[in-house]
């Protein structure tokens, strides 16, 4: 199995100074490859991650400053610039901005990877063009190394291995299935009744939050006053961050842990946090209410759970299903009455049909793990994918022989698949 291991690293001055260099030439590098992408695109042509590679080898000749960065790096981008356009599409992917992008490369190749240990807190590593760079030993790898990324993150600068532990997968978890409700007031709530939550701001820090975003809203775009703000506007949210993400793998280490089965709601965070702002034409509705509920759902981290649950998984054998959210908050867990009625608040539900009192956390629990159960209750599995108890199809017999496929040939095709010269000249990070 594959495993990440991150460890904050200790660069020496010029080291670090050479890293911002190599993340700002890999960030030059994805912006130049997405824009040539873009332009083919537009005449009806393509270019892959070999062509785009073999137009940057000769680029470095005219750009010397390219050279500068290990080849494997910027292969590197390359490639996950291809893998990122052939999953979304070139016009879907995102810009690489100087402000707001953190410098990360990765080297992918494991045989120019060396980890020494130095001391019971220290150890050290060997990366191509660095040299040794040492780094916290905050536990051991635990397998072989098959790719390092170096990152930064609020000023400290950070390795992550990918490590093979060379164990098989679990078997399937014995445990019994459990439905998760994500909400606002309570992270996480399970069909058993218990409930999961931490406050990750402390009082003191949302006081100094606070006043550094009224500091923040006095500042001029562009000074240097501005960047200090912002800098401890990060360093608190950066805690805040790691809180969060503790108590994701905590709480998902847990769940997986004790049920075979954890059936979550198929949510689009991404969708359900949009501003309710709305145009000059069209302005939006109760947008203060709105953009309070979408920092409390981005608070909660429901994004992060669902990846933690993912990864917990990969170690327990349990299986993550994703249901339809419709109407499991409004619906009694004991006879199904649907009825918006029954949530009289936020913590209570009370059915108008058969009189059922619950804690309506706990009944859209139930109700959640009762939706992945249902789905296949003739064959007894869950609905997830073809059902391996049903019989396959009989296959049927052709009639007619198929009719002759013609190729239309286009004019000027060959004009259309002509490259559009070499690599684009870069721009040089920093100018």
């Amino acid at each position: 199995m594959l495993e990440g291991r991150r460890y904050r690293l200790e660069f020496l001055p010029d080291q670090a100074a050479f890293a911002e260099r190599v993340g700002g030439i890999c960030r030059s590098v994805w912006n130049t490859g997405l824009q040539q992408r873009r332009a083919y695109r537009q005449r009806g042509a393509f270019i892959g991650y070999a062509e785009q590679c073999r137009q940057l080898a000769e680029a470095k000749t005219e750009f010397h400053w390219l050279a500068e960065a290990p080849s494997q790096v910027l292969q590197q981008t390359l490639k996950d610039l291809d893998t990122a356009c052939s999953r979304h599409g070139a016009w879907k992917v995102r810009w690489r901005s100087a402000r707001r992008w953190k410098p990360s490369f990765r080297f992918p190749s494991p045989g120019q990877i060396s980890i020494q240990r130095l001391s019971r807190r220290w150890g050290r590593v060997k990366l191509p063009k660095f040299g040794w760079v040492r780094f916290r030993w905050s536990r051991p790898p635990g397998g072989a190394i098959r790719s390092a990324t170096v990152s930064c993150d609020g000023g400290r600068w950070f390795v992550a291995f990918l490590i093979e532990d060379g164990q098989p997968a679990p078997s399937r978890h014995p445990g019994p299935p459990a439905g998760i409700d994500r909400g606002v007031a309570v992270a996480a709530v399970t069909s058993d009744g218990d409930f999961h939550d931490r406050a990750y701001f402390t009082t003191g820090e949302a006081e100094r939050y606070r006043r550094l975003q009224q500091q923040l809203a006095r500042t001029r775009r562009g000074s240097n006053r501005r960047r200090r703000v912002i800098a401890k506007i990060g360093a608190v949210m950066r805690r805040v961050r790691h809180r969060r993400a503790d108590f994701n793998a905590r709480t998902a280490a847990s769940l997986c842990g004790r049920y075979g089965t954890v059936v979550l709601e198929d949510l689009k965070t991404v969708n359900m946090s949009k501003s309710a702002a709305g145009t000059l034409e069209c302005p939006g509705r109760n947008v203060a209410a709105k953009s309070g509920l979408n920092r409390a759902i981005l608070d909660k981290g429901w994004y992060g759970l669902e990846l933690a649950l993912i990864t917990a998984a990969r170690r327990t054998g349990t299986q993550i299903v994703k249901v339809n959210p419709a109407y499991t908050s409004i619906t009694c867990s004991a006879c199904g009455t649907v009825d918006a009625r029954s949530r009289e608040s936020q913590a209570r539900f009370a059915c108008t049909s058969c009189s059922m009192v619950a804690h309506a956390d706990v009944n859209a629990a139930v109700n959640i793990r009762n939706a992945a159960g249902q789905a296949v209750s003739g064959r007894g599995d869950l609905a997830v994918g073809r059902s391996v108890k049903r019989q396959p199809p009989r296959t049927r017999a052709r009639t007619h022989a198929p009719a002759t496929r013609g190729i239309p040939v286009v004019q000027g095709q060959e004009e259309v698949n002509q490259p559009i010269g070499r690599f684009p000249p870069p721009v040089a990070p920093g100018l």
